[in-house]
This record gives structure tokens, sequence and C-alpha cells, in this order.
């Protein structure tokens, strides 16, 4: 079944355009190098950012199966992409689902 892994963010104020453009590439480029994954990132819809409770990002990393978690959590392109989130954002909501 797919998983869908999926992160809410909010940004440190310090975080400039450019590092955001970084870690945004990075993350897309995952994709090449983590089998079975497909990533989106974006900020939310403008008639939803009310509602957002200050997260002014979000992203799903789309996993064929289960059994792709751990490739993908240990790849060193996600522990570059995660450590420089924990530069950027001063927090994170994840959640997982299956379908």
């Amino acid at each position: 079944m797919t998983v869908y892994h999926i992160a809410l963010l909010r940004l440190k104020p310090e975080a400039s355009r450019s590092q955001l453009e970084e870690w945004s590439q990075k993350a897309k480029s995952m994709v090449s190098k983590v089998p079975g994954l497909s990533l989106h990132i974006n900020q939310p819809l403008p008639l939803s950012v009310s509602r957002c409770e200050g997260f002014d990002m979000g992203m799903v990393a789309v996993l064929l199966s289960a059994d792709n978690i751990e490739g993908y959590i240990t790849d060193p392109s996600h522990l570059e992409v995660q450590r420089l989130r924990e530069e950027l954002f001063k927090d994170a909501l994840v959640y997982d689902l299956e379908f």
C-alpha cells in the first residue's frame, strides 16, 4: 500500500528565501536518489492560511510501500535535507498515512 509522509513546517524568522529554495531543491532531488519516492512541496493556498496555525510550508513524500520508509529515512540525501530543515524551520508536524 502507498505511504504518504506528510510534514507541516514553520519557518524560523531568520530563514532567507535563498535558503528555503536550496532546501526545496535538495528535497526534490531526493526523487532521483530514493527508490519509490515522489515528493511535493508548497505553501498553503491563500484561502486556508487563516487555518494553518502558523505552518508556512507543507511537504508530501509519497512512497510505494511501507517497505520503502527505512530506505527513505536513512538515505544520505534525506539526512542532508533533514539537517537543512532543522536550520530553517522551528517546528514540524509529521504524519504518515497508508492507503
